[in-house]
């Protein structure tokens, strides 16, 4: 049996300019107004949690069904024909009225990744773009990037609560990542602590990042933190004990389980109570005492290179999802996450980096040296 795993929301093209420099501290030994940057290349690939997650679990060997909204332009052209290779087309809807949302990803060594983004036809997307009748017999429905996704976000999630709830009363899992908030952007005027309070009851898994969720949940936090990187990436200056009180809130709020990515150090997991974790959805965990009161950080593996982090959340919740969905204990499933992570960043895409399960078993089995988080 290979459950089915439906991903649904944002989905865009990623265009990734590659860079070809030694790795750098900060932005502005590189990003200089009227400086001309040569670069070795263009990566086009079908980005977006529904292209990212999507396609990796269908890379991974999963039973995935896509679910987004795409213009009737080049660029959506291009990207039908990337889901074409995977045979997961038939979700796509696509829109007269707006056009193929694209990102440019500037992936500069040494430095977080930065994104220019158009939401586009992510905007416009809603409850009536799903098909329930394809999510009804999943055994897990993944959601991702509410904050790109104007209908979604606005009047405190009111779209994404309907859709969480009616996903729920199908006894079917249910999963939920973020992205980050242009401050300047309307989302930054929502109240994004009370959206997630108003959805969390609803979701099984919350897979955010550790800077979108605080700048969510806890902005003077955030503010914090920023302060302190000055400029760097916050990993640098954060340490794994200051991200687990996000985690408690979300679980006294009603999420489950929370799996919150910390960029290059690695992954935590915190869950809930043993009647929490009964709640999930679709019989996924048959022994609910193992997979309860968990507090684990998960190191990332060293990757044989970096060329991107494009993507590597997205996959990490890929293999997340699709190990929990093939019965492995709790910890296997975060290394194995953990290593698809690490895989990802091997590649300028999302995609051509990810080994199968069987390959990161393997390797971590036989000692794949760890990353230290110094702080």
């Amino acid at each position: 049996m290979n459950p089915k795993i439906v991903v649904a929301g944002h989905v865009c093209v990623d265009l990734t300019p590659v860079i070809p420099h030694q790795a750098v501290e900060k932005i502005d030994q590189i990003l200089i107004p009227g400086k001309l940057i040569n670069t070795d290349g263009l990566s086009v690939s079908a980005g977006g949690v529904v292209s990212n997650t999507g396609l990796a679990l269908k890379k991974l060997g999963a039973n995935a069904e896509l679910m987004g909204k795409i213009g009737e332009d080049f660029l959506g052209d291009l990207l039908l024909d990337i889901f074409r290779r995977y045979g997961c087309e038939q979700g796509m809807i696509r829109s007269r009225d707006s056009a193929t949302s694209y990102t440019l990803v500037l992936a500069i060594p040494g430095l977080d990744r930065i994104f220019l983004h158009d939401p586009a036809s992510n905007d416009s997307f809603c409850y009536d773009d799903l098909n329930f009748a394809h999510i009804q017999d999943a055994t897990v429905f993944h959601f991702g990037y509410p904050p790109l996704m104007k209908r979604i976000y606005r009047n405190n999630g009111e779209e994404l609560v309907r859709i969480f709830k009616k996903v729920k009363e199908y006894n079917v899992a249910t999963s939920l990542d973020m992205a980050a908030i242009d401050p300047n952007s309307d989302a930054a005027k929502e109240d994004w602590q009370k959206l997630i309070r108003e959805v969390i009851p609803y979701v099984d898994f919350f897979l955010p990042s550790m800077e979108e969720l605080c700048s969510m949940i806890n902005p003077p936090l955030f503010t914090e933190w920023t302060r302190r990187a000055k400029g760097k990436d916050l990993t640098e200056v954060i340490s794994p004990k200051e991200v687990e009180p996000l985690a408690d809130q979300l679980l006294s709020w009603g999420a489950k389980a929370v799996l919150i990515k910390c960029g290059a150090p690695g992954i935590l997991l915190k869950t809930g109570s043993v009647s929490q974790i009964r709640q999930i959805g679709g019989n996924l965990i048959t022994d609910p005492d193992e997979w309860a009161n968990l507090s684990y950080f998960e190191m990332s593996y060293k990757p044989e290179k970096i060329l991107s982090g494009t993507g590597a959340g997205d996959t990490c919740n890929a293999a997340f999802l699709l190990s929990v969905c093939r019965g492995y204990p709790w910890r296997r499933c975060l290394q194995l996450a953990a290593g698809t992570g690490a895989s990802c960043v091997e590649g300028y895409d999302s995609l051509s980096g990810l080994r199968s399960f069987e390959e990161l078993e393997k390797k971590i089995d036989n000692g794949w040296q760890k990353v230290e988080w110094i702080h």
